[in-house]
């Protein structure tokens, strides 16, 4: 039997590899470290060791961590929560984990087997939509197949299908907007249409199911015409069941709420701090100041202000307008419109720092030296008066000498000393080395009737760059002072990638002749040269995608992991508590570290439940992002529905099995070229090079190259885009790059649900 391994304090020994293994094997709910803790009574340093022992299991490739915790690498836990969503050949019901990471690949298929007990068996009958608590086994000899059978179902027929009204004679049918539906219809009985009328977009229940065909249902709500111009946002917030409609008990405590006053507030309404946001902006939840440092100790140094609307002093914990809040997670950014966090009446009035209107603020003055290196800092709970409203491009273009009637008497007092701040913060970020990605954010702009009216690259400014640094400063002083206070908060962590993902981004710069150290520390630096290595180079996007693929996912939680993207050993977020539930957490914890108010966290709050409040909002912050991504895809679907016939150039995104997934240059969309269309070769994929091979004539398409495409089909509703590959293949000969002109087309493939490609934005994930 294994020996358990002594603790570095010697109170309690760490559990072995194998006993930790066969925990999580076992075990039948949700496994973390904390569940391995208390498992094994460790405390203090020893769960400190256990994080270490738990990060060499996972990057030994032994255990997997997900949304649904620990497991057993490539295997799913023993209980399971799991979507139905098909039937197979045999008429069995198809399920597929909920919390399923698209990053790890495919999802493991669950096979149900019918319930025990006969015609009349006790547990309760699934059906295609429902959500259930499913105990599996592996499938011997089919990796990634498992079987199930059903222990409860949540929230039977209330998982709704949204889709598009087809009218029929008689009734209708609904074809699904989901990628993964595409081509299952639901039939609509006469007398189930409500007011749906043809091509509206609707959302259905199903009400009935058959062993095989189409299930009926009966259409739920009307959502709106296709026509119309929140009609793609629509689409979003259904599939991804985003709160978009307050309470009438949130927006009423919203109207009740009374202005701050001054009283227990510092006065700095005559510091004079702006605002600088996108033209567009709604809300101004950070302002900036800065100055040259008075004391003679630190010449050549600064004093940074950054004040933050005091969304605490309207949002008490356990309110209606906190419970929403935290429903909600964070705001949601459409091209066509905004799904805040907070209504209208918090969000863009009472904490929006308006021009030459008093608000209140939690303000952080950070004092730097001239190489930027911060020497202190202190926070305070003031009422602030902005003194402009600035836009980006408008502060930059002062900066650059051609001032305005707005920044023109601003320029020598408050826009010289920014900037001058900011290159002291600058040189201390260049020596500090964070992760620096080079990736366009492309931003969708809509004509007036809600249609694309072009995809644009915004222009990257100093002026983005200065906010940028100003709000890390911010969020690394909140984190400072939380930790020495001792106050639980919750962090934004960004762990180091893991073992498997560096092992594939070998295998994808090997592919294009870049050789990847398999000694050394993990750091930034690491990356930032294999960056450097390609960045006047026709590969210099791809890299970029790809190296970002091999970050791990930003995430909130208690417990400190440091930020390795930023590099930077702790940080939380604190500048946008208008938009991010995350950051009102953290201003309430500064208010009781820093005892400034009645208004701050509660002093029984313990880890547990803010690592609780942490997984909750990280899902919605994934929930949101999705969304977003999903709403580019369909809007750039819609616009090049036009095009359809048209030839564009662009790079080759993924290769799989089934063909290439293929990014337009000029809109960043992504579509994909069926295998069966390319030529009237045969073509084998060979994953270690990320290619495929002609077998004749050994002519390959590779991940990174760049290629010329015909669009054959554009879905718009799904966002899905079908393209016929114009470009030749590398030789097998030498292995170059044939001219991209048109070539033989072989027979066409069947529609594939790609998603067409996207854009961040405003307001940093990091």
């Amino acid at each position: 039997m294994a020996r358990r391994t002594a603790s570095p304090t010697g109170s309690a020994p760490l559990p072995t590899r194998e006993q930790i293994l066969a925990f999580i094997e076992t075990s039948t709910v949700k496994v973390g470290k904390r569940e391995i803790a208390l498992a094994f009574n460790l405390k203090g340093q020893e769960r400190v060791a256990l994080r270490k022992l738990l990060r060499e299991i996972e990057e030994e490739g032994a255990i997997e961590r997900g949304r649904g915790g620990l497991s057993p690498a490539g295997r799913l836990p023993p209980v399971v929560l799991a979507d139905i969503r098909s039937r197979d050949r045999d008429g069995e019901f198809v399920a597929i984990p909920a919390n399923w990471e698209a990053e790890h690949g495919k999802p493991p298929t669950i096979v149900l087997t019918p319930p025990r007990g006969g015609r009349k068996p006790k547990r309760p009958m699934p059906g295609i939509g429902d959500r259930a608590l499913i105990r599996v086994e592996p499938e011997p000899g089919a990796p990634g197949r498992y079987t199930g059978r059903v222990i409860k179902v949540v929230g039977k027929n209330k998982v709704e299908v949204v889709g598009v009204f087809r009218a029929g004679a008689q009734g209708g049918r609904v074809e699904p907007v989901e990628k993964r539906a595409q081509g299952r219809e639901v039939l609509i009985p006469p007398g189930e249409e409500g007011e749906a009328r043809d091509g509206d977009l609707v959302s259905v229940s199903v009400e009935r199911e058959t062993r095989f065909g189409p299930p009926r249902g009966r259409v739920r709500e009307r959502l709106g015409s296709l026509g119309s111009e929140k009609a793609v946002s629509l689409i979003a917030l259904h599939l991804h069941n985003i709160p978009h409609v307050f309470a009438a008990e949130t927006l009423a405590e919203a109207d009740a709420v009374k202005p701050a006053s001054l009283k227990d507030r510092e006065d700095w309404r005559t510091l004079p701090l702006l605002t600088i946001d996108p033209p567009d902006a709604k809300d101004h939840d950070d302002a900036v100041f800065a100055e040259a440092d008075p004391d003679p100790s630190n010449p050549g140094g600064f004093r940074i202000t950054v004040a933050i609307a005091d969304v605490a002093a309207y949002v008490w914990p356990g309110s209606a307008l906190d419970r929403e809040a935290l429903l909600r997670g964070n705001s949601v950014y459409f091209p066509d419109r905004v799904v805040p966090m907070l209504p209208e009446r918090i969000s863009n009035d009472l904490c929006s720092l308006r021009e030459d209107e008093d608000r209140p603020a939690l303000a952080v003055r950070l004092v730097i030296g001239a190489d930027g290196a911060k020497r202190g800092h202190s926070f305070h709970r003031i009422m602030m008066r902005s003194r402009a409203k600035l836009a980006y491009a408008q502060a930059q273009a002062a900066i650059d000498g051609y001032s305005d009637e707005r920044t023109g008497p601003l320029l020598d007092g408050v826009l010289r000393p920014l900037w001058a701040a900011y290159g002291a913060l600058r040189t201390a970020r260049d020596k500090r080395g964070p992760l620096a990605l080079d990736l366009p954010e492309r931003k969708v702009l809509l004509t007036p009737d809600g249609g694309v009216d072009r995809v644009i690259v915004p222009e990257r400014l100093d002026a983005h760059r200065l906010i940028e640094e100003f709000m890390i400063q911010a969020n690394v002083a909140a984190a400072e002072t939380l930790e020495s206070a001792r106050q639980p908060l919750v962090y934004r962590v960004h762990d180091e990638p893991a073992l498997e993902k560096m092992r594939a981004l070998g295998e994808v710069l090997a592919s294009v002749g870049i050789k990847l150290p398999k000694e050394g520390a993990l750091r930034p630096a690491l990356f930032n040269r294999i960056l450097g290595a390609v960045a006047e180079t026709e590969h210099a996007t791809f890299i970029n995608e790809v190296v970002l693929r091999s970050q791990a996912q930003a995430v909130y939680a208690a417990e400190n992991l440091g930020h390795f993207g930023l590099n930077l050993r702790r940080y939380a977020h604190f500048t946008s508590p208008i938009r991010r539930y995350a950051d009102l957490i953290v201003h309430r914890a500064l208010i009781t570290a820093c005892r400034l108010g009645k208004d701050g966290i509660s002093p029984d709050v313990s880890v547990g439940e803010l690592d609780q409040i942490g997984e909750q909002i990280s899902a919605a912050e994934r929930r949101a992002m999705a969304a977003e991504r999903e709403t580019i895809d369909r809007l750039i679907a819609h616009h090049l529905a036009a095009h359809v016939g048209a030839n564009f150039t662009g790079q080759i995104a993924g290769v799989t099995r089934a063909g290439l997934f293929v990014k337009l240059d000029e809109t960043g969309a992504d579509g994909f070229v069926p295998v069966s269309t390319i030529g009237a070769d045969y073509y084998r994929y060979e994953e270690a090079r990320h290619a495929l091979v002609g077998e004749r004539s050994g002519e390959t398409y590779r991940l990174g190259d760049r290629v010329e495409v015909k669009l054959v089909e554009a879905a718009a509703v799904a966002g899905a885009l079908r393209f016929e590959l114009l470009s030749e293949g590398r030789s097998a000969a030498k292995g170059a790059k044939g001219p991209m002109r048109g070539r033989r087309q072989g027979p066409r493939g069947r529609p594939a649900g790609i998603k067409a490609g996207g854009t961040r934005h405003r307001g940093s994930r990091r």
